[in-house]
């Protein structure tokens, strides 16, 4: 890999913060078999880096799952002028609840920075 690929490499993949929370899971056996062959795979990515990319993914995609349920107020209007309702659905909730907790975490990195 040439340096120009490593650098667009972890802008893909590698920005963002880690929470200094940990979770510990137990796997079912086939979960835990399907895990380590894509360590064998990838061996320079550890079990708990896959772990926390399939999370990852896993999450994003979840998100962008939530079905459209149309609410009864407009907010919007489109190019070729169709309202467009707010979404009652499960994705608004989801968007305030993530906010809050980026807050929180946010929060707490900025105190234990200001400790330290």
């Amino acid at each position: 890999m040439k340096i120009k690929d490593l650098i667009k490499y972890w802008d893909t993949y590698a920005q963002g913060r880690l929470t200094q929370d940990a979770y510990f899971m137990n796997l079912a056996d086939e979960h835990h078999e399907a895990l380590q062959r894509l360590a064998s795979l990838y061996p320079m990515k550890s079990p708990q880096d896959l772990m926390r990319d399939l999370i990852s993914a896993a999450l994003d995609e979840l998100e962008t799952s939530f079905p459209y349920v149309q609410g009864s107020r407009v907010v919007a209007y489109d190019e070729d002028g169709f309202e467009i309702y707010e979404d009652e659905g499960l994705t608004p909730r989801f968007v305030a609840l993530s906010q809050k907790h980026i807050a929180r975490l946010k929060a707490r990195q900025l105190g234990s920075v200001s400790v330290a």
